[in-house]
């Protein structure tokens, strides 16, 4: 689920809580739609984080090349993104 998924159901919460003016004897539809916004902030909030989240990995290679000149270190350094 992505960012737009959380804007989708916190507007289908909304409509439901809101825009729809009708009665059902076995559900609350008003609930069900402020259950439906909190769902979607939630979503949206998570994606955002997982879209902003950034992963590096540093990895350290070290080699003796030889004693009287000492060792050799290589560094690497990677970044991606998490999408």
């Amino acid at each position: 689920m992505g960012i737009g998924s959380g804007i989708f159901v916190f507007v289908v919460g909304a409509i439901l809580a809101f825009a729809l003016n009708i009665q059902v004897t076995w559900i609350n539809l008003q609930f069900v739609g402020y259950l439906l916004m909190g769902a979607g902030i939630v979503i949206f909030i998570i994606s955002l984080v997982l879209v902003m989240k950034r992963r590096s990995s540093l990895t350290t290679t070290r080699t003796a090349v030889d004693p009287s000149n000492g060792e050799q270190v290589v560094q690497h350094e990677t970044k991606s993104d998490n999408i």
